[in-house]
């Protein structure tokens, strides 16, 4: 398998929406039309449907975990790139006219099977911003910036590089967030705003 193949093939599994698929299943109709619009967890959590938001965050992780471990058969090189495939399918899916989702679940579902140590020190900040600020978008930005510097300081420098340029387009994503978060306007977790 080549990179172009590895990245095509990650970029094709990141790109299928979930929450977008689930919200119209479970009769919510079109997710980008609610909320944020976001095809996100956050945005179907925004429903009012805490089953179909947790499946919806479920299934974005599983699809970067499943193109990182199929690809992983060819090579631990292969794995990664395939896993950035799935992140940029995600938030750039060809389906959608390349609008996406914001990418965390998917980059944390990359993140866990290339180095898990990491993952769970993603999962820990995100966690606990949460659970201090009730900012899914705040949690999102700290627990990205925690993966990386974990990558670099247990000497995974490669995955170090890729997910500093993953938190990179994490925060161009949180654009919009951030500048609520700087002047108060941030929707909490739980609203339906």
């Amino acid at each position: 398998m080549s990179y172009a193949l590895a990245i095509l093939f990650g970029y094709l599994l990141g790109s299928i929406p979930f929450g977008v698929i689930l919200a119209r299943l479970g009769g919510l109709g079109d997710l980008r039309k609610i909320g944020s619009g976001n095809i996100g967890a956050t945005n179907v959590l925004r429903t009012g449907n805490k089953g179909l938001a947790a499946l919806t965050l479920l299934l974005d992780a599983l699809k970067g975990t499943a193109a990182v471990l199929i690809a992983g058969n060819w090579g631990a090189d292969l794995a990664l790139i395939a896993g950035l495939g799935a992140f940029l399918g995600h938030i750039f899916p060809v389906w959608l006219g390349f609008r996406g989702g914001k990418g965390v679940a998917t980059y944390l579902g990359v993140l866990a099977p290339v180095f898990w140590p990491a993952a769970i020190a993603f999962a820990v900040a995100w966690l606990l911003v949460a659970a201090v600020t009730r900012f899914s978008s705040l949690a999102a930005l700290v627990a990205t910036i925690v993966a990386p510097l974990t990558l670099f300081w247990m000497g995974r420098i490669d995955g170090a590089v890729l997910f500093a340029l993953m938190t990179i387009v994490i925060f161009f994503k949180h654009s919009q967030n951030i500048g609520r978060l700087m002047n108060g306007t941030e929707s909490r977790i739980g609203s339906k705003g």
